[in-house]
């Protein structure tokens, strides 16, 4: 090492010395903990990647244009966090399940708004265009014991791949989502659509790093859940279709073998009668199980 290499490292390590220094007084010690990584592993990674000054002033520029492109229905820096795969890392850190109870995944930047309380058996897909479908199970503790009264918040895209919030020109307040309390006995059943699989929202900031990673942004076709119970610990997941030709390649990282089921076509005029469908129809068992608290 040369005597100027020598010196613009001690250099570096002053600068990373002096900004954690800067975090002693910070009060509460878990946001301490917190500035002190993060300010030690970006400095570490930009010492590690010889960061230009031209490259951190694209950075900036395009943590700005994140920010910009989020509104009221769109969270840009969501789907940053989920292309990243650092929403996923969270939940794995912290989402660990008890053996037995149902895998957690990610929220989603679709979780917007509040999904309206719904009567089992009621359907979520307000639109009729798309390959009707029944979704049924039940909610139960880890020592089977049924959760009657358990909520399960729904929501999913319709048969083209667009959330009511992306489309709200085309799809009215509510497609797609729907609040259902379960039944005596845990149980609970709607009606909807099955899912397709959809590219995610590339026409922003998101999508120009995935066209540079040269990557695609599909995800598989899926339908979020948030079940809750009282004395259990809540847990947000998703079910996929099962042969679905991105399970492999989630843009977002998100799929456990867990949570791949059969929407197994049915072909039965006296259940589609009973469950109110056309028929034929598919239908998807879900079975939730919930750890106590």
């Amino acid at each position: 090492m040369t005597t100027e290499d020598a010196a613009t490292t001690a250099a570096i390590d002053i600068v990373t010395r002096q900004a954690v220094d800067s975090l002693r007084t910070t009060a509460d010690p878990r946001l301490r903990d917190l500035l002190t990584a993060l300010v030690r592993h970006l400095h570490a990674f930009a010492r590690e990647t010889r960061l230009t000054q031209g490259e951190w002033a694209d950075a900036v520029g395009f943590l700005t244009a994140t920010g910009g492109a989020c509104t009221d229905t769109r969270q840009e820096f969501i789907l940053l966090s989920d292309v990243l795969g650092l929403s996923m890392l969270v939940e794995t850190v912290h989402g660990h399940s008890a053996p037995g109870t149902t895998e957690s995944t990610v929220l989603g930047p679709f979780h917007l708004t509040e999904s309206p309380a719904r009567e089992l058996g009621d359907s979520i897909d307000l639109m009729g265009d798309g390959e009707p479908c029944v979704v049924s199970g039940r909610v139960r503790s880890a020592d089977g014991t049924p959760l009657p009264g358990a909520v399960l918040d729904v929501w999913q895209a319709d048969a083209h791949g667009f959330y009511d919030v992306q489309r709200p020109d085309l799809q009215p307040p509510g497609n797609g989502r729907g609040s259902f309390t379960a039944g005596a006995e845990g149980g609970f059943w709607f009606r909807t659509c099955v899912p397709s699989p959809y590219p995610i929202p590339t026409d922003g900031p998101v999508g120009t790093l995935l066209k540079a990673s040269g990557r695609h942004p599909y995800r598989p076709a899926h339908i979020h859940f948030i079940a809750t119970a009282a004395g259990h610990a809540p847990v947000t997941t998703h079910i996929f279709v099962a042969g679905d030709a991105h399970l492999d390649s989630d843009a977002v990282f998100a799929v456990k073998d867990s949570l791949v089921k059969d929407f197994t076509p049915t072909d039965d005029p006296s259940l589609a009668r009973e469950f109110g469908v056309p028929n034929p129809f598919r239908h998807a068992r879900f079975d939730v199980v919930l750890e106590r608290s």
